[in-house]
């Protein structure tokens, strides 16, 4: 009965293929972001505790400079979506 519970355990892919994830590549980034803005947890995305840091602070990076946002909105009154 265990083995129906099992899922396949996810491997940080910057540890294993060595991607480089820097501040200046936002398309990169919203990867490891959800649809409102905010950072996707290391449980979802498989990273490893020093990467899922590493990416978090260039996220923090980035939307320190704008080349992301904090957040993504909807404008009610358009309906149109902003980031």
């Amino acid at each position: 009965m265990a083995e129906f519970n099992r899922r396949k355990k996810k491997v940080c892919m910057m540890c294993t293929k060595n991607a480089v994830v820097d501040y200046k590549d936002p398309e990169t980034l919203r990867r490891y972001t959800n649809e409102k803005g905010k950072i996707v947890p290391r449980r979802v995305t498989g990273n490893c505790a020093l990467h899922q840091r590493y990416i978090s602070k260039q996220i923090k990076r980035a939307r320190a400079i704008a080349l992301m946002p904090y957040t993504r909105w909807k404008c009610t009154r358009t309906g149109m979506l902003f980031y």
